[in-house]
């Protein structure tokens, strides 16, 4: 067992230094929402499966603290209101649940996070689609090869690997970033 123990790990740590390619990507991620939390947008995020958990964890990190004490910072994610979920997937379908929020919910001073492991959610790319139309900044975590959505969005995080459980873990490292750096940013 402690062969499959320590595999697991090795596997973990490759896919976090092949990440590092992605920095730049993230320090502009982080940069794009700390003016959007100066300018009074909020950080709306979604995802499905482990994808939605990974979002609301995110936004609970926004809203609470990270690091620093300081005021909640306006987050939210879209998979938590299950009466809404089911009201637009029984009205509209399951592709709308999140395009319907976000145009209920996001203004062009929002940033929105889609949050999918292949990059192929019909909801998630329906819902990136609208916030562009209404010119709302986007920035995607995703891993294998960026999927539909990684040319969509305004920056593509890609986790660089084909393992579903590692670029989900990778996707909470890189959420836990971008939120110690935005604090960090708006407390200077």
């Amino acid at each position: 067992m402690n062969t499959k123990i320590l595999k697991y790990f090795d596997e973990n740590i490759r896919t976090v230094k092949l990440l590092k390619k992605q920095i730049s990507k993230i320090d502009k991620a982080s940069s794009l929402i700390a003016t959007s939390l100066k300018s009074g947008g909020k950080i709306i995020l979604l995802g499905n499966g482990g994808s939605a958990a990974d979002a609301q964890h995110i936004a609970a990190e926004f809203v609470g603290k990270y690091n620093l004490s300081r005021k909640g910072l306006p987050a939210i994610s879209l998979t938590t209101n299950s009466s809404t979920i089911t009201a637009i997937g029984n009205d509209f379908g399951y592709d709308m649940v999140f395009s319907r929020q976000i145009e209920a919910f996001a203004t062009k001073k929002d940033i929105v996070i889609a949050i999918s492991t292949s990059g192929n959610s019909t909801n998630v790319i329906e819902a990136i689609k609208l916030a562009k139309k209404n010119k709302i900044t986007t920035i995607g975590l995703t891993g294998k090869t960026g999927g539909k959505m990684s040319p969509l969005v305004d920056i593509s995080i890609n986790v660089p690997s084909l393992n579903t459980q590692h670029i989900q873990e990778s996707h909470i490292m890189i959420g836990h970033i971008l939120v110690d750096l935005a604090e960090t940013a708006l407390i200077r």
